[in-house]
């Protein structure tokens, strides 16, 4: 007998959540708050929206279907299955952080504070949910494939982002490494690391980066299959150099350092405690990932 759908709820702790945990207790978050000329109601009033939207999301699934609920922080030690349907509640980056568990799952993003979030991933009102659900269960759901980047070393660890990977040093310190990218020399450089964002992530960190070095390039769409790459203030030194610090993938190439720094890190749409240690002389490989994230948009 075949199992049930599954639908996996995913959120994250609220700000009043984060005070509370800080300082043990409502009055004592108050009273940082009032100190600051800030008001706790303003907290409370988000926290409620979102919980709220977190309910009506469950309250739409089916009855004989199978659920479950995963907070943000959990999110590596939880394991999805092929068939899941998978409902964020939240930011438009909680389904980037969610994205690098899946495998081709569908996504509901729910927005719980419309006019608040971009809405580029979260499209969707909670009491949207039950409708969705059953055009996901009926084959129907209209879906947008968006591409994902990967992370590979020498010695098999891997690791999946809808937005950009990371690699340099934990602390955003100078990293030392050697470049190889496609069609240029391969070049020692001691940076603050290296970006490589796909056309999802092309609207945020690698945009940024983009903006502040008035970068020609044209930054890939959000479904396309390319990659563009940046390093970050690159030092020309006798040791190393900066003439190759930005490009574009396409797919099947690949960008690839060679680690010259031990304690180096790899990590994926700022979660940061989720990574990849690199030690001297480790090679890791970045390209296109094989999986897209599947976002229900209609």
């Amino acid at each position: 007998m075949a199992l049930a759908p599954r639908a996996v709820l995913v959120h994250r702790r609220s700000e009043d959540d984060e005070l509370l945990a800080r300082h043990a207790t409502r009055g004592q978050a108050e009273f940082y708050l009032r100190t600051r000329g800030r008001d706790l109601a303003e907290l409370d009033d988000r926290h409620a929206a979102a919980r709220e939207a977190l309910r009506t999301a469950g309250a739409a699934v089916p009855t004989d279907w199978r659920r479950a609920t995963v907070e943000r922080e959990d999110l590596d030690r939880f394991l999805f299955e092929p068939d899941d349907v998978v409902v964020v509640v939240g930011q438009d980056g909680l389904v980037a952080n969610a994205a690098r568990y899946l495998s081709g799952q569908p996504v509901i993003g729910v927005d719980p504070h419309p006019g608040r979030n971009a809405g580029v991933l979260v499209r969707h009102l909670a009491e949207e949910c039950r409708g969705l659900l059953a055009a996901v269960r009926a084959g129907r759901a209209a879906l947008e494939h968006r591409t994902t980047v990967e992370a590979r070393t020498d010695d098999g660890q891997r690791l999946l982002a809808l937005n950009e990977v990371y690699v340099g040093h934990p602390g955003h310190q100078s990293a030392r490494y050697r470049l190889e990218a496609p069609g240029a020399a391969p070049e020692h450089q001691s940076s603050s690391g290296v970006l490589v964002g796909t056309g999802t992530g092309a609207t945020g960190w690698c945009r940024s980066l983009a903006l502040e070095r008035r970068s020609r390039l044209e930054l890939p769409g959000v479904s396309d299959p390319g990659l563009v790459w940046f390093t970050r203030e690159a030092w020309p030194s006798p040791s190393s150099g900066a003439s190759c610090t930005q490009g574009l993938l396409a797919e099947g190439q690949d960008l690839r350092l060679r680690v010259e720094t031990d304690g180096l890190v790899v990590f994926g749409d700022g979660m940061e405690h989720d990574r990849l240690g690199l030690v001297w002389g480790q090679e890791v490989t970045v390209a296109t990932a094989s999986a897209r994230l599947a976002l229900v948009v209609g």
